[in-house]
C-alpha cells in the first residue's frame, strides 16, 4: 500500500472516531448544560443566547471541565513504571482522580466503551499505549473510565490540537442543545420551578422580649 493510500485510510479512520465521539456526546438526559439550554430558551431568548448559556454551564469543573483534567492525568500517567503507585499517592494526598466512574453507570460508561472499541478497531497502533495506561488505572482504581477520559484518549491517539477533547464534547452537545431548545420553544412555557423556605422562622418583637 502506498503512503498516499495509507494516509487516506488513516484520515478516514480518524473521521470515523471523531464522528462517533460527536454522536455519543449529542445528548445525555437533562444534564446541567441541556437543562440550562431549556431554561434559557423558555425565557424567550435567541438560539445564540441559549448556546452561550449552555456553554457556560458545560465549562464548569463538575461538567465538561473535567475533560481537561482527565487529559492532563492521562498524560501524567503515560510512561510511568507504576501507574498504580502514582494513583495511590494521589489518593493518599486527597487529590482528585478525574475520568473514572460515573454516578449513572456503576458498571461502566457505555459511551467510553464504544469509543475504546472503535479505537481498537481503527486506530489500534496509535491508541495502544494510551489504552494500556487506562487499563492499568482501571485495575488499580477498580473504577471504569467515563466519557471524559475516553474523549481524552481519542484526542491524544488522533494527535488532535490541545483542548480538542473538550471541543468534541461541546460541538457534539451543541446539536443536542439546539434540539432541546427547538422542543422547548414549542411549549411556549416559562420554566419556573417553585422553592420553599426551610430555614429558621423569624421571631416577632414580642417573642424576643
Amino acid at each position: 500500500m502506498s503512503c498516499t493510500k495509507h494516509g487516506v485510510r488513516k484520515k478516514t479512520d480518524a473521521d470515523r472516531i471523531i464522528n462517533a465521539a460527536l454522536i455519543l456526546c449529542i445528548d445525555h438526559e437533562l444534564n446541567v448544560s441541556s437543562f440550562t439550554a431549556r431554561v434559557v430558551c423558555s425565557a424567550g431568548t435567541s438560539i445564540y443566547e441559549v448556546i452561550s448559556a449552555a456553554l457556560c454551564a458545560l465549562r464548569g469543573s463538575h461538567h465538561g471541565g473535567g475533560i481537561e483534567r482527565a487529559t492532563r492525568l492521562l498524560v501524567e500517567m503515560q510512561g510511568l513504571s507504576s501507574v498504580r503507585d502514582f494513583l495511590l499517592q494521589r489518593i493518599r494526598a486527597g487529590i482528585e482522580i478525574p475520568g473514572f466512574g460515573h454516578p449513572l453507570y456503576p458498571n461502566g460508561d457505555p459511551r467510553a466503551a464504544q469509543l475504546f472499541e472503535l479505537l481498537n478497531q481503527y486506530f489500534a497502533a496509535d491508541a495502544r499505549s494510551w489504552l494500556e495506561v487506562v487499563a492499568s488505572a482501571t485495575k488499580a482504581l477498580k473504577r471504569k473510565p467515563n466519557i471524559d477520559l475516553a474523549l481524552a484518549v481519542c484526542s491524544l491517539s488522533l494527535r488532535l490540537p490541545p483542548y480538542a477533547a473538550f471541543a468534541l464534547f461541546a460541538l457534539g452537545r451543541t446539536a443536542g442543545w439546539i434540539a432541546h431548545a427547538a422542543e422547548q420553544s414549542q411549549s411556549k412555557k416559562l420554566i419556573r420551578p417553585r422553592a420553599r423556605y426551610t430555614g429558621p422562622l423569624p421571631t416577632s418583637d414580642s417573642e424576643r422580649l
